[in-house]
């Protein structure tokens, strides 16, 4: 058992000042003896989608750095929720990726968001995540001391065969990351997050953005950054502005539910 945090955020075009509260959310969050901490989509910038390319970096840019540095200084296990991955091969666009690093600062793994957040959401409102972003095209499962973590960002929520894919591959916790709009967050955020810990009978971490910000499109952000056990019982929300959800995970709770109800072995992929 062991104490995880999920961190909400309000990023802006502002990298220093998005470290600053992250670090120190960070920093709040292992002071309470939280060992595996996650931030929100977009931790180091949100802001306009040209600069956000502009900016991209490497993983083993400054941005990675500091985040590193940070989980070997606290030595915690640290969710970069997600950043702007370059893509030497496409100067135009970036990869929106995650990043995982242990105790030691070593990158345990990285997630490339499969699923790009081109819609509508009414006549006047429409986002198209793809005119900057590549997609990835890898489920990832990270092997780690805490547990088997599947990650996945923000959009990729609404898509149950992706955490089906990672179940399958061993995850007993999903990580989801997020920058959900206020729209589709007052409507969907907490449903969608507990439907996923109840049909993949797993942990989902959901650290969340919150507030205005001054990207020209996502202007403003639902919050609610909130863990959620196997059974679908909110254990914790974040309150409003910046802040923490806290709670316990206990993985055997993830095999105890799935002993009671085993869907995996159910599960007909056929039909």
């Amino acid at each position: 058992m062991f104490l995880a945090a999920a961190v909400q955020m309000t990023s802006t075009s502002d990298a220093e000042a998005n470290w600053c509260q992250a670090r120190d959310l960070i920093s709040r969050a292992a002071s309470y003896g939280a060992s595996l901490v996650a931030t929100p989509e977009n931790s180091n910038y949100l802001g306009p989608a040209e600069e956000k390319v502009r900016l991209a970096e490497p993983i083993g840019g400054p941005t990675c750095g500091r985040f590193a540095g940070l989980a070997r200084e606290l030595g915690i296990h640290l969710l970069l929720g997600s950043f702007n991955e370059r893509r030497d091969d496409d100067p135009a666009r970036c990869h929106n990726t995650s990043v995982l690093f242990g105790p030691d600062g070593q990158v345990i793994a990285s997630y490339r968001k499969i699923h790009l957040f081109d819609v509508d959401v009414s006549e006047t409102v429409r986002y198209r995540e793809s005119d900057r972003i590549a997609a990835g095209s890898v489920p990832v499962v990270a092997d780690s001391p805490v547990g088997r973590l599947g990650l996945s960002i923000c959009y990729d929520l609404r898509f149950g065969n992706l955490y089906r894919r990672l179940v399958r591959d061993g995850a007993e916790i999903l990580c989801v990351p997020a920058a959900f709009t206020l729209t589709t967050g007052r409507a969907h955020w907490e449903v969608l997050v507990r439907a996923r810990a109840i049909e993949c009978q797993a942990f989902v971490i959901a650290p969340a953005q919150c507030g205005r910000h001054d990207d020209e499109g996502l202007r403003e952000t639902f919050g609610h950054a909130m863990i959620v056990d196997p059974w679908g019982q909110v254990l914790a929300t974040a309150a409003e502005g910046p802040g923490l959800a806290l709670a316990e995970i206990d993985l055997d709770r993830v095999a105890q539910i799935r002993r009671a109800i085993p869907v995996a072995e159910h599960f007909r992929p056929g039909l």
